[in-house]
C-alpha cells in the first residue's frame, strides 16, 4: 500500500503540473463537445487528435493525459443528445436513450442530465479506484479469458438481453436476429468469401456500427419528429422547474450506480469488451434486479435507475480499459487502440515493463484520470441548464440541424456516398420498425456482440479442431453458463409464481 501512494504521489506531481492541467481541461472540453456529436465517437476524436499532439511535440505523459481526458469527456459528453432527442452521441450511450429521453419528455431534463453527469462520476471513480489499487491483479484475471470465455460472455450479455424485449418478446427477438443479420455483413475474414454484399464493393468491408446507430436513433427519430410537424402535432416538452437532482433522487439511485460502475469496471478490463457491452449488461441486471422486488419500477418509461445504470457502467468501463494497455500492451477497446499507436510514435510500447520502465508516464495518467473526471463533473453541471436549452429549439430547425450533424459524422468513416444512403435506408427502416413498436436496444446489441461473438467462436473451435467441449471446460466458461441459464430462466419463472399467487382467490 505504501509504494501504491509513492507511486501516486508522483502521478499527481505530473498531473499537476500546468501544462498538464491546462491539457485534460482543454481534452475534457474537447471530449464533451466529441460525444454530443452524433456519430464521431471517441475513436475519431482521438485519432484526430494522435497527430497534433506529436507536431505540437509533447511530451509522452502530456500527449497520453490529453488523448484519455478526450475519451472520457467524450463518454460524459454521449449522454447529453439521448436524453435530450434521443440520439446516442456515441455507441456506449444507446443504453442511456432508453430512459434519459422519456425523463427529458416528463420536463425532467435537467434534472436527468445533471444525475447521469453525477453517475458518470461515480463510476469513473470507481475505476479509477480499481486501476490504483488492483491493476496487476485484474491483468492477469483479464488474460484467463481466451476465445471460449468471451463467446460465453456474449451468450450471457444476450442472455441478460432477455429483459430488454418488453412486452411483446417475439419483436424485440426479431430486432435482436436483425442486429445478428447486420453484424455478418462482409468478406468473412475467416475463409476471405462474401457475405450478404450483393456484390457491391462498399459491403465489402461491413456495415460500420456509426451508420446503423445513426440511422436508427438519429433519422429515425428525426424522421418521426418530421411526421408530428407536418400532421401539425408536435410533443410538447415541459420546462424543467429543477436545474439539478436533489439528495432524495441521489440515494434512489445510489445502489444502482454503484453496482453498474462495479459492473463495467469488470467488463472494462476484459479486451475488446468495450463501453457498449458494459451499459447492455448493466442496464439489463439492473432491471431484472429492480423489477423482481420494486412492482413500480418504470424502466423504459423514465426510471432514473435505468438512466444512472448505463451511465456509470460506460463510464467505468471506458477508464477500465486502460489496465490492459497499460499492463499488457492489449488495447482494452477501440480507443485504446489508438492510443497504443500513439505511444508507439514515442518509441513506447505498452505492457508489463512500462510500470517500471516509465512509472512517470503511468502513474500521471492514473493521476490525471482522477483530475480530468472531477474537472468534467464540475465542467458539466453547470452547464445543464444551457444543454437543457436545446429542447426549446423550433423542430423546423432541429430536424435539418440535427440531420446535418449527422451526416457529417457519417461522411467522416469513410468519405462515401454510399454510406449516407445507407444510414438514410436504416433510418427509414428503423422508423417504420418503430411505428410496429420493434424495439431498437436489442437490434443494436445485436450489432454489438454478433461479430465478436462469432469471431470468437471459431477461434475457440480452430484451437480443438472442432470440438465444442472447450466452450465448457474452465472454470470462468462453467461460471458464465451457470450464470446466462440463472438469467434467462428464473425471471420468467417468478413471474409465472407470482401470477399464479396473484390468481389464487383469497380465502
Amino acid at each position: 500500500m505504501s509504494s501504491v501512494l509513492e507511486y501516486l504521489s508522483l502521478g499527481f506531481s505530473v498531473a499537476f503540473t500546468a501544462t498538464n492541467l491546462l491539457v485534460a481541461a482543454i481534452g475534457s472540453f474537447l471530449g464533451t463537445i466529441v460525444g454530443v456529436l452524433p456519430g464521431l465517437g471517441p475513436i475519431n476524436g482521438v485519432a484526430m487528435l494522435v497527430p497534433i499532439a506529436f507536431a505540437m511535440q509533447l511530451p509522452p505523459e502530456t500527449a497520453l493525459i490529453l488523448l484519455a481526458a478526450v475519451y472520457v469527456g467524450a463518454e460524459y459528453g454521449g449522454r447529453i443528445t439521448s436524453i435530450l432527442i434521443n440520439v446516442p452521441g456515441e455507441a456506449a450511450a444507446v443504453m442511456t436513450t432508453l430512459d434519459g429521453y422519456p425523463l427529458a419528455r416528463q420536463g425532467l431534463a435537467s434534472v436527468a442530465l445533471s444525475l447521469s453527469a453525477w453517475s458518470s462520476f461515480v463510476g469513473s471513480t470507481i475505476a479509477i479506484i480499481g486501476i490504483t489499487l488492483l491493476a496487476p491483479l485484474l491483468a492477469n484475471f483479464a488474460v484467463a479469458f481466451g476465445p471460449a470465455e468471451y463467446f460465453v460472455l456474449m451468450v450471457f450479455a444476450f442472455c441478460a438481453l432477455t429483459s430488454l424485449l418488453g412486452d411483446e418478446p417475439v419483436k424485440g427477438i426479431l430486432a435482436a436476429m436483425l442486429g445478428l443479420f447486420i453484424s455478418t455483413v462482409g468478406v468473412d475474414a475467416n475463409s476471405g468469401v462474401y457475405r450478404y454484399t450483393f456484390d457491391l464493393p462498399n459491403l465489402a468491408d461491413g456495415i460500420d456500427f456509426v451508420v446503423v446507430v445513426i440511422g436508427l436513433f438519429a433519422v429515425a427519430e428525426m424522421l418521426q419528429m418530421l411526421e408530428n410537424l407536418l400532421g401539425g402535432t408536435s410533443i410538447e416538452v415541459p420546462k424543467s422547474e429543477r436545474k439539478l437532482f436533489n439528495l432524495k433522487e441521489l440515494a434512489f439511485t445510489w445502489w444502482s450506480t454503484v453496482r453498474s460502475g462495479v459492473t463495467g469496471f469488470i467488463i472494462g478490463i476484459l479486451p475488446g469488451a468495450g463501453a457498449s457491452v458494459a451499459s447492455a449488461v448493466a442496464y439489463a441486471n439492473e432491471k431484472k434486479l429492480i423489477e423482481g422486488k420494486d412492482p413500480n419500477a418504470k424502466f423504459g418509461q423514465g426510471d432514473l435507475r435505468g438512466l444512472a445504470a448505463p451511465e456509470a457502467a460506460n463510464n467505468s468501463a471506458a477508464t477500465g480499459s486502460f489496465i490492459p494497455m497499460l499492463t499488457l500492451g492489449v488495447p482494452g477497446s477501440g480507443t485504446t487502440a489508438v492510443m497504443m499507436g500513439a505511444l508507439t510514435l514515442y518509441n513506447i510500447t505498452p505492457g508489463p515493463v512500462l510500470f517500471d520502465a516509465q512509472p512517470q508516464l503511468v502513474w500521471g495518467l492514473i493521476a490525471s484520470l482522477f483530475v480530468a473526471n472531477v474537472m468534467l463533473f464540475v465542467m458539466n453541471v453547470p452547464l445543464v441548464r444551457l444543454f437543457a436549452s436545446m429542447l426549446s429549439i423550433p423542430p423546423r430547425l432541429l430536424v435539418p440541424g440535427i440531420l446535418a450533424i449527422s451526416f457529417i459524422g457519417v461522411y467522416a468513416i469513410n468519405a462515401t456516398r454510399f454510406d449516407l444512403l445507407m444510414v438514410v435506408g436504416i433510418g427509414v427502416i428503423g422508423y417504420f420498425l418503430r411505428k410496429m413498436n420493434v424495439p431498437m436496444a436489442p437490434m443494436v446489441l445485436g450489432v454489438v456482440l454478433g461479430n465478436m461473438m462469432e469471431q470468437n467462436l471459431r477461434r475457440a473451435l480452430s484451437i480443438t479442431n472442432g470440438e465444442i467441449s472447450i466452450l465448457f471446460e474452465s472454470k470462468i466458461s462453467i461460471t458464465l453458463w451457470i450464470l446466462a441459464a440463472l438469467v434467462a430462466i428464473v425471471p420468467p419463472l417468478l413471474r409465472k409464481l407470482a401470477s399464479r399467487k396473484a390468481s389464487i382467490p383469497a380465502n
